[in-house]
Formats: C-alpha cells, sequence, structure tokens
C-alpha cells in the first residue's frame, strides 16, 4: 500500500513530464484513470500533445443516412504509416472515438477550429457555437442573423426569408436555409474562451462577397472591420493583431489593442508579382514562433468533377520587411491548414517536417462528395493522398488540442 502510495504522490511537474510521452490520446486517458490523484493533477486536455488530429463525421463515412448518428472520429495522421489511408484505416487504433450529440445529421457544419475547439453552425436556425470535444464545454456566438449585412429576417408561410445586401450590394430575399448554409466562410479565435474571457475575440470570414467581421464578448451583433473590402481568403491572430489576406494576395493588419476598436487597413506591402487572381488559387497566412508572417498559395486543379490539389508557393514575410520572398523549406515544421487557424507546428511524433498537411476549402456541398485531404512533401514535391475511397458532406478539420 505504501508503494502505491508513493506513485499517487508523485510530484507533479514530474507527471506531467512524463504524460507529454503519451502520443495518443487514448493512452492519455489512461494514464489520468491509474488513480484520483493523478487524474486531479493532469489536465483533461493533454497540454504536451500537439498532434494535429482530423475530424471525421461517421455517418458519411459509413455512408448511413444522416439520422440518429452521435460518433465521430479524431485520427492522429501523425501515427499513420506511410502507406496511403483508406476506410479501412477508421478502425485502427489511433482513432479516438468521441460524441457531439450537438453536431448529428447533416444539420450542423464546422466553420472553423482552434484552441482545442470547434465552432459549429447550424444550417437549421443559423446559430453558431463553440465547442470542445474533449470536455464538452460550450460557448455560443451570435447567429447568422446577426451579421453586419443581414437586414431582416422575416419568416412568412412559404418558407423563411432573409433580406440582406448580396454580391452586388443590392438588396435582395434569399431563402434562410441557403444563407446558413453559404453566408460562413470561415471563423477563426485567438484563444480558448475558458482561459482569459475578457480579451477573447473571434473573426468571421462571411457574406457573398467574403468580408471581415469580429466580436467580443457583450456584443450582440457580429461588428464589420473599419474597412469594407471584399474577398478574403484567410484570416489569423498574430502578435496581438489581425493579419488578413485577399484573393489578390494583399495583405490587411488590424491593431486589437487601441481603446476605439480595430484599426488598422492594407498593409504596406505589395501581393508577390506571380500571384493572380483565381478561385482556384486559394491562399492561407500562417504565423511562426520566429515572428515571421508566412503566406501559403494553394493551386487547385479541376478533373472530372473532382477538385484537387496540384502545388503549393510559400512566401515568407519577416518583420519590418515590405517584401515576400520565396521560401523553399521549412525545416524541422509543418504547416497545417484547411477550415482551421492555420498553424506552423514542429515536427510531431512519428512524423517528419518540410511538409503541409491540408483538408479541403470547397464548403458549399449539398451531399457527401470525395476530398481534397492529404500531405505535402517539398523535399521530394511529392503528395500524400488520404481517405480517397471516403465521402463526407463537410469537408474534415483539424484540431490541434
Amino acid at each position: 500500500m505504501d508503494e502505491i502510495n508513493r506513485w499517487a504522490d508523485i510530484d507533479e511537474n514530474l507527471l506531467k513530464e512524463i504524460s507529454k510521452r503519451f502520443h495518443a490520446y487514448d493512452d492519455y486517458i489512461q494514464l489520468r484513470l491509474v488513480c484520483k490523484e493523478w487524474s486531479l493533477k493532469l489536465p483533461k486536455i493533454p497540454n504536451g500533445n500537439k498532434i494535429p488530429w482530423l475530424l471525421l463525421p461517421d455517418e458519411t463515412v459509413k455512408n448511413h443516412s444522416y439520422e440518429d448518428e452521435e460518433i465521430y472520429h479524431l485520427m492522429q495522421l501523425a501515427a499513420a504509416d506511410d502507406e496511403t489511408l483508406d476506410t479501412c484505416a477508421l478502425e485502427e487504433k489511433d482513432i479516438y472515438h468521441v460524441k457531439l450529440p450537438e453536431m448529428q445529421s447533416d444539420n450542423k457544419f464546422i466553420r472553423g477550429s482552434g484552441h482545442g475547439w470547434f465552432i459549429v453552425q447550424s444550417i437549421s436556425d443559423g446559430t453558431m457555437q463553440m465547442l470542445n470535444p474533449f470536455t464538452n464545454r460550450r460557448s455560443y456566438l451570435p447567429p447568422v442573423s446577426a451579421f453586419p449585412d443581414i437586414i431582416d429576417y422575416q419568416p412568412d408561410n412559404h418558407g423563411d426569408e432573409y433580406t440582406l445586401w448580396d454580391f452586388r450590394d443590392i438588396r435582395s430575399t434569399m431563402e434562410r436555409d441557403l444563407v446558413h448554409r453559404r453566408h460562413v466562410y470561415k471563423v477563426i479565435i485567438n484563444s480558448s474562451p475558458e482561459h482569459d474571457i475578457e480579451n477573447f475575440m473571434a473573426v468571421v470570414i462571411f457574406g457573398p462577397n467574403r468580408r471581415l467581421a469580429f466580436y467580443k464578448p457583450g456584443n450582440m451583433r457580429w461588428v464589420e472591420f473599419p474597412t469594407r473590402d471584399k474577398r478574403f481568403d484567410d484570416v489569423i491572430f498574430f502578435q496581438e493583431k489581425i493579419y488578413a489576406i485577399n484573393n489578390y494576395g494583399q495583405l490587411y493588419e488590424f491593431d486589437t489593442k487601441t481603446r476605439a476598436g480595430l484599426k488598422g487597413g492594407i498593409h504596406e506591402t505589395r501581393p508577390p508579382s506571380k500571384i493572380f487572381l483565381s478561385p482556384l488559387r486559394h491562399k492561407y497566412l500562417i504565423g511562426c514562433p520566429n515572428g515571421s508572417l508566412l503566406m501559403l498559395v494553394r493551386h487547385i486543379e479541376k478533373k472530372g468533377k473532382e477538385f484537387e490539389t496540384s502545388k503549393f508557393d510559400i512566401y515568407e514575410l519577416k518583420r519590418n520587411r515590405k517584401k515576400w520572398s520565396t521560401l523553399d523549406n521549412l525545416g524541422n515544421y509543418i504547416l497545417v491548414i484547411g477550415f482551421n487557424s492555420s498553424v506552423q507546428i514542429p515536427v510531431p511524433y512519428l512524423s517528419k517536417g518540410n511538409q503541409i498537411w491540408f483538408t479541403d476549402n470547397l464548403s458549399l456541398y449539398y451531399g457527401p462528395v470525395a476530398q481534397d485531404i492529404g500531405i505535402f512533401d517539398l523535399d521530394h514535391g511529392s503528395f500524400q493522398r488520404v481517405l480517397l475511397a471516403v465521402k463526407f458532406l463537410c469537408p474534415p478539420v483539424w484540431l490541434l488540442p
């Protein structure tokens, strides 16, 4: 009994250091269940494990009907072998099964993820909530009806309709479910809402013109940025500022610490000369630990009825520079892009650096379709396609614990 008590009283810092060696979430859970003392000392979400996980909706994986399904899969891609993953991989030990009853059926879409949380939107009523799949805690954001371009929402006998400004900035009427399905492009958050609610902020790319709006606790509506510029591809929080990139490759910078609210606009850095305006040239922004800002350009080609990534271009903007320069090597880092907040991470366990891990960004689906998911290796210029034989209703999303 004394021997057991000594293990129960292990130094908390030593126990947390040991927990960092557990790279699979299921193993980490078993570690917390050794005894009550360990469960109290270790957080529910492992701090040392930064392996990206891919959330896979079960009902579309198995091509079932969309009724009464609650199971989702969290797959640690880094722990998979070198062979292309297929449907069979969903039964392997590297999959953690999680029940998310709030995301049943095809009524809910994920519109972003970051800091261990998913941003989930309802198609039926337009509500938006943040959900932590590990703790099952949730927090709400303003609904679709609270966006700046929504003029009015009136239900009638023929179905609910919105009055809003369309892509031509003309007042128009649109059916409710269509607005709920298309209006939110991507949502990012600056932190976990549990840790610092006073400084919490969410930013959304919204509307047919893909404009920017933000939310802070206490706001009843989404507040548009101090610019009505359009066609934004990505937005991130980085070094207490917000950076956004539009389809033309123009960079924007906004200060979040001013008393009067957000201030900023077009950054003085011009787009790289090789960037072309095209919906098949999608752009991402990534803030790096060394202070550099990266822009990733994803080239997409249409092959038959499907779309597939063909290559990536990487540009780097260092502090106090006014010019983008081409970057050919990521070293011991990986870029993780998709509907998540785009990030750069150190090489995860059982993986290698100089790679780009990507999921699909084409979000206006009305039925299960093949997804553009995989790993691009910059050393060899090669793709490893993932889950080729599986169709999903909405794109799988990366989650960083």
